[in-house]
């Protein structure tokens, strides 16, 4: 699963700690989660399924043949949620026997006709509705909801949205759709005949082996897997869809997008073939599956999930020409979700306690493709992003990547399983070699093929291969929390000509082991050495020198996860940013310059020096920090400037290259801001517009009502925000919603942006516009998982509802007769009562 998470800028002004500092639940009772005793050993699901679009509800019919794990038994136990069970039966060669049960609390106990042994198989027939919106459990920060079946706008009354069914099995919500044993570690085949309106399409795991015409306008399609996975695994999918045909050697490759989207598919998902391919051979262990398919989905409740063939992705996969010319923002998603079908689908995590095995693999595959797709330099940015995710929330230190003492079992899908279990990965690949690392994945991945996987497994496997002993490793950064935070001090002895290095821990509790990459500089010119750091304070390493070294760069590399203080000149950092081959250390160089240009003026060295540079990201990072209004900047920067804004070969530097420039005011600028507005890339058009905003701004109206904001990033929707609010621009007023949601974080972080988000709130609320109530209630509701157990941020969070609930109550006052009014005081007061 790829959590829903709200976009790193949003990210970074919740989890501030200048804003608040998050809070750890006190008083919480240690448990320990064990993993699921197998009294039951599931081997196939048969379901007839049909659906209730008035009632929102499911008929189903099930056949699952089970047999004791291990110790005889003459009873079965079923996770199923909120269910009416009509008949239970045991199902004998199609000759049905009545079976005694008891149906409690959510679980399903069944009275066999015997004592049944181990290997002695039985075949159990079900017979119930499921009843999705009679579900009590709430969401989560990474998974929303927890309704396990989705039925949106099942009765057509929004005519801006398609309606559609599909379902969402993770952590354990299938069991709300049919009776299972709702575990990792439970492993079945499958067959699902689904009845559905034959106006739309289908699609669940593995192939459909037929579809019949029905009476009364329906059809009923026939899905078969026929290799085994976890019951989270399965996957429903039914909508009015185009599914445009792809395929990898000889396997269906399959996008299913609404319509509109169509002609867009191949540009979104066309590199899924080159990525199985990628992933088949790096592993040597070919796609495991049948068939690959990607479906997105309307209101989805996470980001997207690996359901095993038949990959779930929300509606911002679907991107139009001007989103996917700047970045397709949803490729990395897509990596993640297919390399799960190794990582996950293949191999499941055998307990949530271990998610790990599941997670941390796929957040690295996001790496593993961009370095073999797009360079390494595209690759360490992404690990940069992911570790300061990791590092912004403060209760992330404090939590073991493998734990047994969760909350909620979905508390794991949080920067620790996720973010930090890829840098983790990372830094075992670097420390065993590519040879020995990928080897020992695919050991891992054959010894427990279609079945389950733990850290201790993983362990083995790589220790099998490359016949090192990693338990130091796993025990430091496996089953234990924190990072080190490392700091370091330099003595020049000049009659020796030696440079001593001392490295020191300063992180509270326990010292880190760890390979340390130093670069030293001498003339200009770094030498790299490898060290050992071991001990919590005075690591002392000496190297000979000719000259006492201009610059010591430590973690050079950018591969350990960690904190490190630096207290470099801008002049060192020049040093470095020019000599450098590593992304992260030309980065740091240059944020430091960006921080720095307004004091000194060798930073704007390194910003001058950084427009060129072969990273786009730097690029823009070095953009970020010009102020061309300034004569020393203009008189460095700008023909350099006007060049990138004019011919960079991506369309998002050439984007804050107009950005720059619109700083000037300067009205010759005009005739290159209004030739943007015509570009594809909404990067393009949108600086274009708010430089035109700067110089001519009586034609801002119009112009920015042109502009497609459906989707947009959130990047974008902050360089419009001021225009939009400014012009009161009602066309783009949901587009907005999602963002001004955050103006009391916004005003603390960049006042003056705060302020438009303020006075876009006030705007929104005092409006009868349902979508921009729909999109900031929204958003508020999904960040609710993301800011833990905050009380200060949900106290502010709530303050800012019951504003709104007030503004919107003096609309109702004006408008008794307005059809939305009451909806959107409805959507309010539900956010509001999420937040208790």
């Amino acid at each position: 699963m790829k959590k829903l998470i709200i976009s790193i800028s949003l990210l970074g002004i919740l989890f501030s700690g200048n804003v608040f500092a998050q809070t750890e639940t006190s008083g919480r009772t240690e448990v320990y989660r064990a993993s699921h005793t197998k009294m039951t050993e599931l081997k196939h699901t048969k379901l007839k399924v049909n659906f209730d679009y008035q009632k929102e509800q499911m008929g189903g019919e099930e056949w699952l043949t089970a047999s004791p794990y291990f110790y005889p038994t003459d009873s079965l136990v079923l996770n199923a949620k909120a269910m009416l069970i009509h008949e239970v039966a045991l199902d004998k060669n199609g000759s049905k026997t009545p079976l005694k049960y008891e149906y409690k609390d959510d679980m399903l106990k069944i009275n066999l006709d015997k004592i049944y042994n181990r290997n002695q198989d039985y075949t159990v027939y079900i017979k119930y509705t499921a009843r999705p919106n009679e579900i009590t459990q709430k969401g989560s920060a990474a998974i929303t909801d927890a309704k396990g079946l989705y039925f949106i706008n099942a009765q057509g009354t929004d005519p801006d949205k398609p309606t559609q069914i599909w379902t969402q099995g993770e952590t354990e919500s299938s069991s709300v759709w049919f009776p299972t044993i709702d575990k990792t570690n439970q492993k079945t085949t499958q067959e699902i005949y689904m009845t559905v309106p034959d106006k739309y399409v289908t699609l669940s795991n593995g192939l459909m082996k037929s579809s019949t015409k029905e009476s009364n306008g329906l059809r009923t399609d026939h899905w078969v897997m026929d290799k085994k996975h976890a019951p989270y695994l399965f996957f429903m999918g039914v909508g009015d869809y185009a599914v445009v045909k792809d395929k990898w050697r000889n396997i269906p490759v399959d996008y299913y997008v609404e319509k509109e989207y169509e002609p867009y598919a191949r540009q979104i998902f066309g590199n899924t073939p080159e990525m199985m391919e990628f992933f088949s051979k790096r592993l040597n262990y070919d796609y495991p599956w049948s068939k690959y398919a990607q479906i997105t989905a309307r209101d989805y409740v996470s980001g997207a999930m690996e359901n095993t063939t038949a990959t779930l992705h929300q509606e911002s996969a679907q991107q139009k020409p001007g989103d996917l010319i700047d970045e397709n923002r949803w490729e990395s998603t897509i990596a993640h979700e297919l390399f799960h079908h190794w990582f996950g689908d293949l191999v499941t995590a055998e307990s949530w306690s271990n998610l790990t095995v599941n997670e941390s693999f796929a957040n690295y595959s996001e790496y593993l493709w961009n370095e073999h797709k797009y360079g390494k330099d595209l690759a360490d940015y992404g690990m940069m992003k992911e570790i300061q995710g990791y590092l912004m929330d403060p209760s992330s230190p404090t939590k073991d990547l493998v734990r047994f003492n969760y909350h909620s079992r979905e508390d794991m899908f949080d920067g620790v399983s996720y973010n930090k279990g890829g840098a983790i990965l990372h830094m075992l690949r670097n420390y065993l070699g590519d040879d020995a690392f990928f080897a020992g994945l695919n050991d891992y991945l054959k010894t427990h093929e279609y079945g389950t996987g733990e850290a201790h497994q993983l362990r083995l496997s790589l220790e099998k291969v490359s016949g090192k002993d990693l338990n130091w490793f796993f025990n430091q950064w496996y089953f234990d929390s924190g990072h080190p935070k490392v700091g370091y001090t330099t003595t020049f002895e000049p009659v020796k000509k030696q440079v001593t290095i001392t490295i020191n821990q300063t992180q509270l509790g326990k010292n880190f082991q760890f390979p340390l990459a130093i670069d030293i500089y001498e003339n200009g010119k770094p030498s790299r050495k490898n060290v050992w750091v071991s001990a919590k304070e005075k690591n002392d390493f000496t190297f000979t020198v000719s000259k006492n070294p201009e610059l010591v760069n430590i973690n050079a590399d950018g591969v350990v996860l960690g904190e490190f203080t630096d207290t470099k000149t801008p002049e060192q950092y020049l040093m470095q940013y020019q000599n450098s081959k590593e992304f992260l250390s030309r980065y740091k160089a240059v944020e430091n310059a960006v921080d720095q240009v307004s004091k000194n003026p060798v930073a704007l060295k390194t910003l001058i020096a950084a427009l060129k540079d072969s990273n786009f990201r730097i690029r823009m990072k070095a953009l970020s920090g010009l102020d061309l209004s300034k004569t020393d900047h203009a008189k460095a920067a700008l023909s350099e400037v006007e060049k990138l804004a004019a011919n960079d070969p991506k369309t998002l530097v050439q984007g804050a290259a107009i950005a720059a420039l619109g700083k000037t005011k300067d009205k010759k600028y005009l005739p290159l801001f209004e030739k943007g507005l015509n570009a594809v890339s909404n990067s393009v058009k949108a600086n274009s517009l708010t430089g035109i905003a700067a110089v001519d701004p009586a034609r801002v109206v119009v112009l920015a009502e042109k502009v497609d904001l459906n989707g947009a990033s959130d990047d974008l929707i902050l360089e419009l925000l001021p225009i939009i609010v400014k012009n009161k621009i009602e066309k783009q007023m949901p587009a907005i919603a999602a963002t001004v949601a955050f103006y009391p974080f916004l005003k603390f972080q960049k006042p003056e942006l705060g302020a438009s988000a303020e006075e876009g709130f006030n705007w929104i609320m005092s409006s009868d516009n349902l979508k921009a109530t729909e999109n900031l209630t929204q958003v508020l509701t999904q960040v609710k998982g993301q800011i833990g157990n905050n009380p200060q941020a949900k106290m502010m969070i709530v303050q800012i509802l019951k504003d709104g609930l007030a503004k919107k109550m003096m609309v109702l006052k004006a408008n008794p007769s307005s059809p939305t009014i009451n909806k959107q005081i409805d959507l309010i007061n539900k956010t509001i009562e999420a937040y208790k």
